[in-house]
């Protein structure tokens, strides 16, 4: 049995691979990249995006997957080991993931709900005005799916690390992959004419979506170009939850910890843009350019089911093959999540698997029925410091997303760059004999442009 004095380990690199890819693709992927590239110029967003992958997104990726292996530890203890005094950035860098699981799964609850309308044939229901918000303001329905969802996660956690998540992802990113790549050709072939006989293909979705445009391109605008990449990578790589501390934990002393980092980072922005590809030429084809406003929630649960209800009878199956895509992503990253939390508990109260499991299922069941009382029961306004209007979830995405990660990714970067010094990390990638590559872009990165970079965003984030 898994205990704090006994650690799993994936059983090769492949599985560390897909396991960290299946994290790193998520939500964020499908519903917050294809609307920042339509809005910040296209293949402008996607170079600048590409250029932060291989320095930002590699030095936060490296670093933490690296502590992991160093010190064998999950989030809440491994900054502890690595440096005596640093213990408290474990324990923010374990809390981003227990506040984040909740809604994450109260969200893939909501994606059960769309597979199976349109695995009912249904599809057209989904596409009536006021059908999202009727389904979410309803009391049992959210919740119903939500157990559904979070006891899915559970099951593939309790199982552990070489038969729960490796295996699953072994089976679900290979599906994933193929399901992201037959809905993005197929979005390339659709074409409509609307009522006022303007016909829109969706190729030209794709030259939208690649051709940069400099049109108007100033400084600022530039500049926010630069932080929509930069967040979007933030989140995208699921750096700062603890996520790839644990399982950078499991990842052998003998694997080569770069070429892996590379491997992920081309899953994640493979399918980052594979997904502009699925939404963006399908969205603009059959909603024009006013339908590529819409981003989270709107986008997955509103613009597109009234996209697939336009395409006519094959609709409804691009529907589920759309859904059951999301499903997946949103699985294994939720799977990551908590499997964070999990090894946390394990590691630092030496507790078995299915009981630290158990525990943060039930951490997430309560959380979880807050959130979708949220928006019935417990419904309530406020306003955040970045102005937009809140209730729970948004409240619990905000504290996580806004503040807490970029704070962890500080003082990550703080610790590494300046306390235990960029050769910590270096030499733990180097020690089965690899070189690392990219080491003086690494030690630049980590000690000056990685944290004025983070810092930046995060007063971005809290409305300066």
């Amino acid at each position: 049995m898994e205990t704090g004095g006994k650690r799993n380990s994936f059983t090769g690199s492949i599985g560390f691979v897909l396991a960290a890819a299946g994290s790193a693709v998520g939500l964020g992927n499908i519903w917050r990249f294809p609307y920042l590239a339509a809005k910040d110029g296209g293949g402008m967003f996607l170079a600048v995006y590409l250029i932060l992958a291989l320095t930002f997104g590699f030095t936060l990726l490296i670093t933490e997957v690296a502590i992991g292996r160093k010190t064998k530890q999950s989030p809440l203890t491994a900054y502890g080991k690595l440096h005596g005094k640093w213990k408290g950035l474990g324990v923010i860098a374990c809390l981003v993931p227990v506040i984040i699981l909740p809604y994450y799964c109260a969200i893939g609850g909501w994606v059960i709900k769309y597979l199976l309308v349109y695995l009912t044939g249904n599809g057209a229901q989904a596409a009536e005005d006021g059908y999202f918000t009727g389904f979410i303001t309803s009391r049992a329905e959210p919740i119903v799916m939500l157990l559904l969802f979070l006891f899915a996660v559970a099951f593939v956690v309790f199982r552990g690390v070489n038969k729960g998540i490796e295996s699953s992802a072994k089976v679900l990113m290979p599906i994933l992959l193929v399901l992201v790549v037959i809905i993005a050709v197929f979005s390339l072939t659709i074409s409509h004419t609307d009522e006022s006989g303007v016909t829109r293909t969706g190729l030209q979705g794709l030259g939208i979506y690649v051709i940069p445009d400099f049109k108007g391109m100033t400084v600022p605008r530039f500049l926010t170009v630069l932080l929509d990449a930069m967040g979007q990578l933030f989140f995208s790589l699921s750096v700062a939850m603890g996520i790839m501390v644990a399982y950078g934990s499991y990842v052998h002393d003998d694997a080569d910890i770069k070429k892996s980092i590379n491997q992920i980072e081309f899953f994640d922005t493979a399918v980052a843009f594979l997904a502009g590809v699925m939404v963006i030429p399908a969205v603009f084809t059959f909603a024009g350019t006013e339908g590529m406003q819409a981003s989270g929630p709107g986008l997955m649960f509103v613009t597109m089911p009234k996209v697939f209800l336009s395409m006519g009878k094959i609709g409804n199956v691009v529907g589920c093959l759309f859904f059951a895509m999301v499903l997946f992503a949103a699985l294994t990253s939720a799977v990551s999540v908590m499997e964070a939390v999990v090894a946390s508990f394990i590691d630092e109260f030496r507790l078995s698997r299915k009981k630290a499991a158990a525990l943060e299922t039930a951490i997430a069941l309560i959380a979880g029925l807050f959130v979708c009382l949220g928006y019935n029961a417990l419904y309530f306004e406020l306003r955040l410091p970045n102005g937009a209007a809140a209730q729970i979830l948004d409240i619990m995405d905000y504290a996580s997303n806004n503040i807490l990660m970029p704070l962890v990714a500080i003082g990550t970067c703080i610790l590494v760059g300046w306390i235990v010094k960029p050769k910590t990390v270096i030499e733990e990638v180097e020690k089965n004999g690899t070189t690392m590559g990219r080491k003086r872009l690494y030690k630049i990165m980590i000690k000056f442009v990685a944290p004025a970079m983070l810092i930046i965003l995060f007063l971005k984030s809290v409305g300066f």
